[in-house]
């Protein structure tokens, strides 16, 4: 059998190898990246930088991962994830160190702003999950892309108690350099990615409907005109404005609630526990379902969630229930999103072609942590953005159920 998968014994070794390293790679960026939230009220009251300064800054760094990711994606697409990657890391440590060393807005702006973004591009999603999606095989490829996504969610469980930890001892600029120093560790894995990706050929099965003789841009711009894939790039910026919201200012939120102190590390660290098992399993499900009604549930299911934690009394035990069914639902959409994608359009340009919808996540990404910010400093308040959140699951479902997921042709691409 010419496809890798975890089930295929002649490749059971490459498979889990690749996974393994996929799944350390996320582990260490977007692991790090969630630790972004318990930063803000250092930054604010050591350093005198006002919170809509911080929040833009985590804001950007969305933005500039928006931005970049097709560019990482298609760079992966051509010339293989190692280079991408080591890039990334040394890109990422370096905005981390920026930021620990910084003294005046700028600094923070440029360091956990533009170099995290860049960062973050080369060592996440579209150039991840992406080489797992060419090698797998069609009926593996969610499964696959759901357990290296859940895997990476150690990452989430790990580097929050870690990074507080050694605030509360250490001090910021101590907790910024040790995990500068983690992504740098991650920085050699790319290789394990690409030498699995050329033992296996980076095969894909013949029954799999490939358009891969299509040129990039021929690919672009038939997708730009394809309706699903405009609805799945529409419904991706829910995602990103309640995740990058809840992630940055959770915390913060809780604390305004009352909150026991650390509460809010303790549910960033629940939300990334529970996401491994989420990821995992909207993956096992995009495996039997039809990927995007899966999606479309998932938003209802944290939409609704979002809506009963504002309007329910904020307790201890809400916010872990909270956290815990936000984790079941936090990145679960980014196997399916990627699976989407590659049954529609095949494998060869799936970098690129994710980085294109992950851009408008990122665009929500960027709103969601903005104006949290913006909203807390003009009205002392967080419930207009909440509201915000919740009405945005609703939508996003709403623009997922109607999505054809018909594979394309070479020549419904050539008569475009």
């Amino acid at each position: 059998m010419s496809t890798l998968s975890p089930t295929t014994n002649p490749s059971r070794a490459t498979a889990w190898a690749l996974i393994a390293a996929a799944a350390l790679i996320l582990s260490a960026a977007m692991g790090v990246r969630q630790t972004f939230g318990l930063f803000i009220g250092p930054f604010s009251f050591d350093r005198g930088l006002p919170v809509t300064l911080i929040a833009f800054a985590i804001a950007l760094h969305n933005l500039v991962w928006g931005f970049a990711q097709p560019f990482a994606g298609a760079a992966a697409d051509r010339y293989g994830a190692a280079p991408v990657v080591a890039t990334g890391a040394a890109t990422f440590a370096a905005g981390l160190a920026l930021a620990a060393a910084a003294t005046s807005g700028w600094m923070l702006v440029l360091g956990l702003g533009l170099l995290v973004g860049i960062g973050i591009s080369c060592t996440s999603f579209g150039v991840v999950l992406a080489t797992v999606g060419r090698v797998a095989s069609p009926q593996t490829r969610s499964v696959a892309m759901g357990l290296a996504s859940a895997g990476g969610s150690l990452g989430q469980v790990l580097m929050v108690p870690f990074a507080q930890e050694i605030r509360v001892h250490a001090g910021v600029p101590a907790s910024l350099y040790a995990l500068a120093f983690m992504l740098l560790l991650a920085a050699p894995l790319g290789i394990v990615l690409d030498r699995a990706s050329r033992r296996r050929g980076v095969a894909t099965s013949s029954h799999e409907t490939q358009p891969a003789t299509m040129p990039l841009r021929e690919t672009l711009r038939f997708a730009t005109r394809h309706r699903g894939y405009r609805l799945l790039t529409l419904g991706f910026f829910s995602c990103g404005f309640q995740l990058a919201f809840i992630a940055t200012h959770l915390p913060g939120y809780l604390m305004l609630c009352h909150m026991p102190v650390g509460l809010g590390a303790t549910a960033l660290a629940l939300i990334g526990l529970f996401n491994m098992i989420g990821s995992w399993g909207c993956g096992w499900l995009g495996g039997r379902w039809r990927q995007q009604h899966v999606l479309a549930w998932l938003y209802l299911i944290r939409g609704g969630a979002i809506a009963l934690f504002v309007l329910l009394p904020t307790t201890s035990v809400s916010v872990v229930v909270f956290a815990a069914v936000m984790g079941l639902t936090w990145l679960g959409t980014v196997p399916l999103t990627n699976g989407l994608i590659a049954k529609v359009f095949g494998t060869r340009h799936l970098g690129t072609l994710f980085g294109v919808v992950f851009l408008s996540h990122q665009l929500g990404s960027f709103l969601g942590a903005w104006l949290g910010g913006y909203v807390f400093d003009t009205t002392g308040s967080y419930s207009p953005i909440w509201g915000a959140t919740a009405i945005a699951g609703l939508v996003a479902a709403l623009l997922h159920f109607p999505i054809d997921d018909k594979p394309v042709t070479e020549e419904s691409l050539a008569v475009a």
